[in-house]
């Protein structure tokens, strides 16, 4: 039983740690801590090994299952410094819930989540000078686990890796909190019902990769996806849920199958609800959006995601033609969603729904 289960500790040496980097210049995801935590299954042993040691390189075989069949899930959360030092992290307990729905869907072993989230808080402890402390920097974290029985076969594998490692972070888009500008594609599909788009799996981002370049070259931030059978029904951005307030109804995509049940975007659903906005999941069409915005109805849309939080969408570029939302301004309730979600996740602010969880 994982009751059972011992995590042993590797430190790293006084001279080996490395140099942290400026938090002027964070970027997103290029920077990593000294430590990660590491645990290995198989069919015999179940969860075995767990380690905190030195962050450093796998040696596995070339013929490892994930290379060939692409079992690889992950999961996204921040560690968040408050004001009185303390750290906080928010909702973890849930992201590694949703990392076991997509383990199920993926066919691998599910991770016992008290103890991993008991872990992740020691590693925390551990890295407690990793974690940035100016505006608007956090401790990101990456739990991960991959298939690495080395055998050619379409199967599931037999032997895993999880693990987790953590990289301090500035804001994910160069914009920052300012309103991006998202990419419509009606070409390219990224999942379909019945697929695995409410999974967190690599294949997914591989999946949006050509579409983003194309975002890119259009001057675009990321992606907005449509429905894979009629390419008319907004399901989410690339990195995040959506958002859209017409005539004063908040309205988003409903979970179906094809995209990621978003832990931001459950929260501004409870957040928005009690502060008495009329908050409505269902089908919307990209043609609804663009004639509620041109006939002024269309008040802000904001994407939802733990890397960004809330990011403001301040124009749409779908058929080779702009359109200017909110005239590329962040909207009102997008700005207070942001402050308050903000305020919960460093402990500056009362808490009533228990999301965060102080580690020490």
């Amino acid at each position: 039983m994982w009751e059972d289960l011992e995590v042993t500790l590797e430190k790293v040496g006084v001279d080996q740690r490395k140099e942290k980097p400026s938090q002027d210049n964070l970027g997103f995801g290029v920077h990593f801590t000294d430590h990660m935590f590491l645990m290995k299954w198989d069919r015999e042993k179940g969860w075995h090994d767990a380690n905190i040691c030195p962050y450093g390189d796998f040696q596995i075989s070339p013929a490892a299952m994930v290379f060939h069949y692409g079992q690889a899930i992950i999961e996204g959360l921040k560690a968040y410094r408050g004001k009185d030092g303390q750290v906080f992290l928010f909702r973890p307990k849930d992201n590694f819930e949703r990392m076991n729905q997509s383990a199920l869907r993926m066919c691998m072993p599910r991770l016992p989540v008290e103890m991993v989230v008991k872990s992740l808080k020691a590693l925390l402890y551990l890295e407690k000078d990793w974690i940035p402390t100016a505006e608007g920097t956090t401790l990101y974290i990456r739990p991960t686990m991959i298939g690495v029985q080395p055998a050619i076969g379409v199967n599931p594998s037999s032997e895993y890796y999880f693990y987790m490692i953590m990289s301090p972070v500035g804001a994910y888009y160069k914009e920052g909190f300012s309103p991006t500008k998202i990419y419509v594609s009606d070409e390219y599909v990224r999942a379909v019902k019945g697929g695995v788009g409410e999974a967190k799996t690599a294949g997914n981002y591989a999946a949006s990769l050509l579409a983003f370049e194309l975002a890119k070259k259009n001057g675009c931030s990321q992606v907005l996806w449509l429905d894979g059978c009629e390419h008319k029904y907004i399901e989410e951005v690339g990195t995040s849920n959506i958002f859209f307030k017409i005539d004063d109804e908040l309205i988003t995509p409903p979970l179906g199958g094809s995209i990621l049940a978003g832990l931001t975007r459950d929260s501004v659903i409870k957040l928005a609800d009690s502060w008495g906005v009329d908050v409505v999941e269902r089908k919307i069409s990209i043609d609804e959006v663009l004639e509620a915005n041109d006939k002024g109805r269309l008040q802000e849309v904001f994407g939802t995601g733990t890397a960004a939080v809330i990011s403001p969408v301040g124009e749409f570029y779908y058929k080779e033609k702009p359109y200017l939302i909110n005239e590329g301004k962040t909207g009102k309730l997008s700005a207070k969603l942001f402050a308050e979600l903000q305020a919960i996740q460093k402990g500056e602010q009362e808490d009533p729904f228990n999301w965060t969880v102080r580690c020490g």
